[in-house]
């Protein structure tokens, strides 16, 4: 297991390098596939994606759980708590991503790409064939209408580029063309990943107010075919389906029926599992994959462990601090706070010190910063805003490490030195500002998140020591979409997925605009020029040296900014599966995306 797990990193490594040197084209004309640099890797007439097996029989069925509950089946507004995976598996875009590159994309509803010299305009020409679960044709009016209605009325994430088009027009019976009013290469490839819906479905309808009553009719494989309100969504395949023989889908799509539950927590859950309720599931804490992954169903061999590899950056799970609020707008009680997380012993305690902590928004990748002072192209990217950069941003920030024992009394000191840097005094007892108000915040979790709320059991006691006075409040599904949404917390958990193609989704996580916009992800309202005059720099990268420097200049800025108490990273994902349950050996760059979605698994028996 061992040396197929390092077998496939190799692999996977060997791609990302190949694509590295790759020459950015100038031009281009109709195509099967389009690449933020250079060209994508797999030629015309490929037959598939190469970590899809084309030979993988259909049928079976696979089921997992969720903790949580559901109000929407619409992944595409604002309003709603929506099992997250419809997106995928309801919805198709023109293009597919490859998830064995960096960022290629490649025709699915559509069968050709075109742009111009600079990528100033994308034009797509729809494939003949292609259908909604209705039978009824995808047209170009249903293209357009969905790109207008996803920008001006959808959720805030696609506003954003949605407000770069110049125009947006049918440029013949099949085709579309997107103008757009800004040079950014990547928009291009944005533009293929948006969800196309039928236009006549919202005929006489409130969109942005869909209920569950609204079932979608789009191009997917599969449909809805149940839903028990706010308990589980069955997908069943669509036999029907019009894109079975597109290269991009071969090999894919293979189970009968997909179906989500939900559950109260993640105890209840587990147990489902293990009773046969569930057939898959993703375990992130390594203690409990190494201990309690031992039931008679795996004993027996029905339920398999598969640990699979990835290459993508670690992204950041933890605890964002609302930095539009006080105390959390200062910057060294921020580093306090960090301080007084004691992650060793937190770790040690809840995963028995397996799981190795998150660095940097971008660690576990190439992308991620170099320890130490910046150097080269990274130093130079930075230096026009030195003054203005929170310190170690420059010379290089490292998150605080504790010695494992409980009392954590060092970075306490630490702590306390910040706060009194701060303004902050203790008296009676209680850490206080200026005015004798203690310092005092609320922790919002969602209901059934028992390991979040352990760790906060061990923080909260930690903070107490200091005299800060916090608190846990726990709230529904539905109420925490909502709060988040409005930025309605002082400090929440939070995970940032983010790829090996950063781009314009920066803008969305980090940008000033979500400072006061509701619905974007900037949870921590950070406002930063130097930060998006990197993501600026990542837009405009011609190479793939400029597009790693300043991506690598951007981790520096948000780690420095002390805006997350970062927790455990997962450099694989843990999947423990029915037997029946099957995947390809060879895996993608992104091989814990076959740990959230089911694409590429097969059932096959015996």
């Amino acid at each position: 297991m061992r040396s197929l797990f390092f077998a496939r990193r190799l692999r996977a490594a060997a791609s990302i390098l190949t694509l590295s040197v790759l020459p950015v084209s100038l031009a281009a004309e109709p195509s099967h596939g389009i690449a933020m640099y250079g060209d994508p890797a797999l030629p015309h007439d490929f037959v598939s994606l190469p970590y899809a097996n084309p030979d993988a029989p259909k049928g079976g069925k696979i089921s997992f759980g969720e903790v949580g509950s559901f109000d929407s089946l619409n992944p595409h507004i604002r309003k709603g708590s929506v099992p997250w995976q419809l997106r995928s598996l309801a919805y198709e875009s023109l293009m597919g991503r490859s998830y064995g590159e960096p960022f290629s994309l490649y025709g699915l509803l559509a069968e050709s790409v075109e742009t111009g010299p600079n990528r100033e305009w994308v034009e797509f020409t729809l494939r003949e064939e292609a259908a909604f679960s209705d039978g009824s044709p995808v047209t170009t009016e249903d293209v357009i209408w969905s790109y207008e209605t996803l920008g001006t009325i959808g959720h805030p994430r696609y506003r954003g580029f949605y407000g770069k088009i110049e125009s947006l027009e049918a440029a013949g019976p099949r085709s579309v063309r997107i103008t757009f009013n800004e040079d950014n290469r990547e928009l291009a490839l944005i533009a293929g990943l948006r969800p196309i819906l039928k236009k006549a479905q919202w005929d006489g309808k409130d969109f942005a107010n869909s209920t569950l009553d609204d079932i979608p009719i789009a191009s997917s494989p599969y449909v809805i075919t149940d839903v028990d309100a706010g308990r589980s969504v069955t997908l069943t395949r669509n036999p029907e389906y019009w894109g079975k023989d597109v290269p991009f889908r071969r090999g894919t799509m293979n189970l009968d029926e997909i179906k989500m539950e939900f559950y109260g927590d993640s105890s209840v859950l587990f147990e489902a599992f293990k009773a046969g309720e569930l057939t898959m599931r993703r375990e992130n804490n390594a203690e409990k994959w190494e201990t309690q992954y031992n039931f008679p169903a795996v004993q027996s061999g029905d339920v398999v462990k598969s640990p699979i590899p990835h290459q993508r950056p670690t992204g950041m799970t933890g605890f964002v601090m609302n930095t539009r609020k006080t105390p959390f707008d200062d910057w060294r009680v921020r580093d306090a706070l960090l301080h007084a997380f004691n992650f060793e012993f937190i770790n040690d305690t809840l995963t028995g010190g397996r799981q190795p902590r998150i660095s940097s928004y971008f660690s576990n990748s190439v992308l991620g910063m170099q320890n130490g002072p910046a150097t080269g192209k990274v130093a130079a990217l930075l230096e026009p805003y030195k003054a203005d950069l929170l310190p170690d941003t420059i010379e290089g920030y490292t998150l605080p490490v504790s010695d494992g024992s409980a009392r954590n009394r060092k970075n306490i000191r630490a702590a306390m030195t910040l706060l009194q840097d701060a303004g902050y005094t203790v008296t009676d007892g209680k850490m206080v500002d200026a005015n004798g108000e203690q310092l005092s915040f609320d922790v919002l979790l969602r209901q059934g998140n028992q390991e979040n709320q352990a760790i906060m059991d061990i923080y909260i006691n930690a903070l107490a020591r200091l005299g800060i006075d916090a608190k846990v409040s726990t709230t529904d599904d539905a109420q925490y979409t909502e709060r988040t949404a409005t930025y309605d917390f002082d400090m929440t958990y939070y995970r940032i997925g983010l790829s090996l193609s950063p781009g314009n989704e920066q803008y969305l996580y980090w940008g000033s605009e979500g400072v006061d916009s509701p619905g974007r992800r900037n949870w921590m309202g950070m406002n930063v020029p130097a930060a998006e005059a990197m993501i600026d720099n990542i837009l405009g990268a011609r190479s793939q040296e400029d597009f790693i420097a300043a991506t690598r200049a951007l981790d520096r800025i948000l780690i420095s900014g002390r805006y997350f108490i970062p927790l455990y990273q997962w450099p694989y994902s843990n999947i423990a599966h029915a037997k029946e349950l099957k995947y390809p050996e060879n895996l993608p760059i992104y091989g814990d995306w076959l740990g959230f979605l089911p694409e590429v698994w097969w059932w096959e028996e015996g």
